[in-house]
């Protein structure tokens, strides 16, 4: 009988199942990562001060469900959240109730939400669709016009981070967590202060629908 001693055939292709199984572990998990950070990148990069850029808003002007005229130039000094949304959207209609909490919040401390529908229904159902829902902060029909000079908001929800001198800080795709909306905001505010004297602050045009004379504090 030999004395020579070796792996038998079994044992090998366990060794190499064990790598295989290894490598789909990583493959996956790096899958995951990624996916994370593709959905949730920009909104903890808008939070964190990084990425993002510094072209000018488009500027529009449209009619609120309050029957108000709202022009993005004149929201110049505030920083502005424009959100596309529509009424079918589930992430729209989720980041909705945070949205509102966040404005009211800091609307005396110069920032606004312009909530952009690209519903296609009928403006009374979009109204009390709002109103049930207290949605306060306001909200207008997107035009074609707008929606093209926004990228064509091919993905809803989709938000843009406007900074007090009308610029693009941020753009997120997809559900916007409140806690990351509130850091981006507080961020921006610090930097509108720092600007000096210079900066102004515009009232916004519509009034509170549903929280009239209530303050939160953060």
């Amino acid at each position: 009988m030999s004395g020579t001693s070796g792996r038998s055939p079994s044992s090998g292709s366990a060794d190499q199942w064990r790598l295989l199984r290894k490598g789909i572990d990583l493959t996956l998990w790096s899958l995951v990562i990624g996916l994370l950070l593709w959905r949730f990148g920009p909104q903890l990069g808008a939070a964190l001060g990084i990425g993002g850029s510094s072209e000018p808003a488009p500027d529009f002007r449209v009619e609120t469900l309050d029957g108000d005229t709202l022009r993005l130039a004149e929201l110049r000094g505030q920083v502005v959240l424009v959100n596309f949304w529509a009424t079918w959207c589930p992430p729209c209609r989720l980041e909705m109730p945070g949205f509102q909490r966040v404005w009211e919040d800091y609307r005396g401390r110069g920032f606004t939400i312009v909530g952009l529908s690209v519903d296609r229904g009928v403006r009374s159902e979009i109204e009390r669709w709002v109103r049930d829902r207290d949605i306060g902060y306001p909200i207008a029909f997107a035009t074609g016009s707008v929606a093209r000079a926004y990228g064509g908001a091919g993905t809803l929800p989709t938000s843009f981070l406007i900074d007090h001198e009308g610029r693009i800080a941020h753009r997120v795709e997809g559900f916007y967590a409140e806690p990351a909306l509130r850091a981006a905001i507080r961020r921006l505010l610090e930097r509108r202060g720092a600007a000096g004297p210079g900066t102004t602050s515009v009232r916004t045009t519509t009034h509170d629908r549903s929280t009239e004379g209530r303050q939160r504090d953060p």
